[in-house]
This record gives structure tokens, C-alpha cells and sequence, in this order.
């Protein structure tokens, strides 16, 4: 029995050149609208404004207002931002890729506010919250953040929190810190998860912009992911109402659940950061000439990127079938984890390549190649490193755990 492939119905300059095998032909007509109104926004109204930003390590609070037209909040969320049902996870999953391609620290920006976040408080929250909170992020009104790593905790926060909080009649006092905190130093509401002294069970809160004694300072110095304000946060006797508190997250397994969500989000990002480096790549050999040629005519050059064209094409295919487990309800913790160990693995190495094909113009801003070389890094390592998404894929086909503690 032969299967037909559908013939393209998009015209060729909507197909990405790193698409090798038309993988965005799954989407239907009406999603692939929904990708290539998002491809452009991004291009037109996103990428011009990255290298500055970058530069200063600044965040341009201009990219809100115009998120706000976009129509991309929310989309994976039924019932809440301009679209009546929720986005399949490979339309999802395309448009974060979309996002990285342009931008990681972008990327990063808008999948905490509408993953980390959102989803936190709709899943963690009861109906009462949702309506409460949501409706204003789905709109981008309200930005959102997710505080859970700490300055000395951060893969082992599970069982080593420190942030602790307790109750007081119907508030609860909370104390200690968290660093890494995306949006924290500009965001209306962080989801901040204590340990509650009294039952040693995690708890989440919604803490809003302005409560005394939440004091976020933003992380200065780094050389990844310059426009994300990361902020270290420091919360002295921060009293919320019990009405703030999340009222389904009961433990570290429900928060464990959130990031079983968001981590394919992160795969998907790294997917578009190895896209955004290889066509920058391919244009420059196109454009460079050397010896009186373009290096493209390189033997060297074309083993980098097919190389690099062969690890994105393996991550994509990776990744559908990863979107069709979710859409079907049925994938687990061990299938999120593979994804982001493997394809941020390969975008390492697709980054490294791409910047070494650009020869000594490869470390200039300019050439763009050199902020997703740099912001790989940060995706590497942040929703869980490679060796902790690797201990528990290990788990899942040895039966044994092999965590320490």
C-alpha cells in the first residue's frame, strides 16, 4: 500500500529552506496560515529590533505592544486569546520553533510568559483562578513569570527547596529566594513554589507586581540570552492571600507535570535556534568568496551543512511524533525529556558549525550567528540539563534509577 504525500499548496517562498523533507506540509491549510501570518510578525516586527536589545542586554518593551496584535498568546488554550479551540502541539511546536529561528531570548521571553506561567495557573489553578488571572495574560495585558530554581538549588530542587512558606489564618508568609527567574523584573504575576514547613509538600502562589518584601534584582554579566531579564528574587515575609495560593498543585508532582508540558517547548525553541543558524550559514556561503569562489563550492563547507541540515531534519521528525504522542494524551515524562536531551544536543553542534563556517566573522554581532551561538548555551542547560533529561530516559528503559539521593 503506498501513502501520497500531499503536493505543497503554499507557494515556495513560504517553505523553509531547512525543511528538507516538508515537514510543515502536515499542518493543515487553515494552521499553516496561522504559521506564516506568525513567520512574518516575527520577521518584520521582531528581528529588527534583537541585535540592539542584545547588545545592551536590554529587553524592548515596545515587543509586548506588538505581541499583543500578534494573536499568538494563548493559542494552545481553549477558551482563552482570539482562537475558539486550542492549537494542535505540532502547530504549537512549529510556532515556537518559529520564534527560535529569529530569536532565543525572544523564544524564551514569550515561552515563559505563555508556557511556564500560563499553564501553570491553568492547570494549577481551579476555574475561579483561571477567570481571575488568564483572560489578561491570553491578551498579553498581564505578563507572567515562573519561580521555582534557587540560587543553591536547581536540578535538585525537587526534595531540596528552600523557599519555604507557612500559613497564618488565611494568608501565607513566604521566605527565601530563586535565581534564573525569566520576566521576573518587569512581569505582574510570578507563580512562586515554597515548601510549606508544616506538611513539607510544595505549593505554588501567585505573587503580584508590587507585594512588599518580593524584591527581584536582575541578573547582570551574562553571555546568553542577553534580552531575557533574568532576575534573582528575594522574598522577605512576602504575605499572599490563600486566595493566590494554586489550589491543584499539592506537591513536586504536580509541578513536575508543568514542566513535563513545557519542556518539549524548550526542544522545539532549540530546533529553531539550529534553524536560524543553518540558513544564516547558507546564505554567507552563497555570499562569501574565497580564492575567487564562493565557499560554497567548498567541500568542507557542504559537510557542514549537510551535517547541520541532517540534525535539524532528525529533530524535526523527532518532534512530530512527540506533538501526535501529546495530541493523543499519551506521552510521558521519559518522551519530553528525550526530546530536549537529544535536540538541544544536536543544536549545539549545529550552532558550533554554522559559526565556524563564518571564519573570523563569526564572533560579530552583525553576522547574527554569534548570538545563536551564544544563546544555545542557556537553552542547553535551562528546563532540566542534558545529564538530568538523560537520568531519567534511564530510568524509564533500565527500571533503575540511578539519582543520587
Amino acid at each position: 500500500m503506498t501513502t501520497t504525500i500531499p503536493t505543497p499548496t503554499a507557494p515556495l517562498d513560504d517553505l523553509l529552506t531547512a525543511d528538507f523533507y516538508r515537514y510543515q506540509m502536515l499542518l493543515s491549510d487553515d494552521e499553516r496560515k496561522i504559521l506564516l501570518n506568525a513567520r512574518t510578525f516575527l520577521r518584520e516586527e521582531v528581528k529588527p529590533l534583537v541585535n540592539e536589545y542584545w547588545g545592551k542586554a536590554e529587553f524592548p518593551v515596545e515587543l509586548i505592544d506588538k505581541f499583543r496584535g500578534s494573536g499568538l498568546a494563548a493559542l494552545a488554550y481553549e477558551g482563552y486569546g482570539e482562537h475558539p479551540a486550542a492549537a494542535s502541539h505540532l502547530l504549537g511546536g512549529m510556532l515556537a520553533t518559529e520564534l527560535g529561528r529569529v530569536d532565543a531570548s525572544v523564544a524564551t521571553f514569550f515561552g515563559v510568559h505563555n508556557g511556564l506561567g500560563f499553564y501553570s495557573i491553568y492547570y494549577g489553578g481551579d476555574q475561579e483562578q483561571r477567570d481571575r488571572w488568564l483572560p489578561a495574560m491570553a491578551t498579553m495585558e498581564k505578563i507572567g513569570a515562573f519561580a521555582l530554581t534557587e540560587p543553591l538549588g536547581g536540578s535538585d530542587v525537587s526534595g531540596g527547596m528552600r523557599t519555604t512558606t507557612q500559613r497564618e489564618g488565611d494568608t501565607w508568609v513566604i521566605n527565601g529566594a530563586k535565581k534564573w527567574i525569566g520576566n521576573a523584573t518587569f512581569a505582574d504575576y510570578v507563580v512562586v513554589f515554597a515548601r510549606d514547613v508544616h506538611d513539607n509538600k510544595v505549593k505554588a502562589f501567585v505573587v503580584e507586581k508590587g507585594t512588599p518584601g518580593f524584591k527581584p534584582e536582575k541578573i547582570e554579566g551574562k553571555i546568553a540570552l542577553r534580552i531575557v531579564q533574568n532576575a534573582e528574587i528575594t522574598l522577605a515575609d512576602v504575605r499572599v492571600p490563600e486566595a493566590n495560593r494554586l489550589q491543584n498543585i499539592r506537591g513536586f508532582r504536580d509541578v513536575a507535570e508543568v514542566l513535563r508540558q513545557t519542556r518539549s517547548g524548550v526542544a522545539w525553541q532549540a530546533l529553531g535556534v539550529m534553524i536560524g543558524a543553518y540558513e544564516l550559514a547558507l546564505d554567507y556561503a552563497k555570499e562569501r568568496i574565497a580564492f575567487g569562489r564562493p565557499i560554497a563550492k567548498f567541500q568542507m563547507v557542504q559537510d557542514l551543512l549537510v551535517k547541520s541540515l541532517g540534525n535539524i531534519t532528525a529533530s524535526w521528525g523527532m518532534l512530530i511524533q512527540l506533538a501526535r504522542l501529546q495530541d493523543q494524551g499519551i506521552f510521558r515524562d521519559e518522551h519530553s525529556a528525550l526530546a530536549k536531551e537529544y535536540v538541544a544536543a544536536r543544536m549545539r553542534e549545529v550552532v558550533a558549525w554554522c559559526r565556524e563556517l563564518f571564519g573570523g566573522n563569526g564572533i560579530l554581532l552583525d553576522y547574527d550567528v554569534a548570538r545563536f551561538f551564544s544563546d544555545a548555551e542557556a537553552l542547553y542547560s535551562y528546563e532540566g540539563t542534558h545529564q538530568m533529561q538523560t537520568l531519567i530516559v534511564g530510568k524509564s528503559i533500565t527500571g533503575h534509577s540511578a539519582f543520587v539521593g
